[in-house]
């Protein structure tokens, strides 16, 4: 099992219902603010690599979550990568949406080197934004 937490157990009706959890927390109202948050993260490393399996490494290098982490400037030392129900609590997400971006960072395309991780991972945050309805407002004020 990897620190997503998923497994090949999942089928059926279980695993209808954790698509829904995951499709559902994407598109709500927190998943799409973190959606924003990550892809502003991302933007925001200096070295556009991403590594597997750990929030933040000692050289400094993150995962997607390790850069939100990194921008919210949390501390990031205590909190186990492995522990996908703590990782979703430190960071105020949905369980399901933790998982997820986990998973895509880990095992996705698990032998990708960090660079391509990186443009991977920005492009998959980008596919799951929805316009944003503020933004929206405020062009259409004079």
């Amino acid at each position: 099992m990897s620190r997503s937490g998923y497994s090949e157990d999942c089928d059926g009706w279980s695993l209808i219902r954790w698509r829904g959890a995951v499709a559902s927390a994407i598109r709500g109202k927190r998943g799409q603010a973190f959606w924003r948050e990550m892809l502003a993260a991302l933007d925001a490393i200096p070295d556009k690599r991403l590594v597997p399996e750990e929030l933040v490494m000692p050289d400094g290098d993150v995962c997607a979550l390790g850069a939100v982490g990194v921008a919210r400037k949390m501390d990031m030392s205590k909190i186990d990568p492995e522990d996908h129900e703590g990782v979703a609590a430190a960071f105020q997400i949905p369980h399901a949406l933790a998982c997820e971006v986990m998973w895509e960072n880990d095992e996705t395309y698990w032998n990708d080197t960090p660079e391509k991780r990186y443009e991977r991972m920005r492009k998959w945050v980008e596919s799951h934004l929805k316009p944003d309805p503020a933004a929206s407002v405020e062009a259409q004020t004079p």
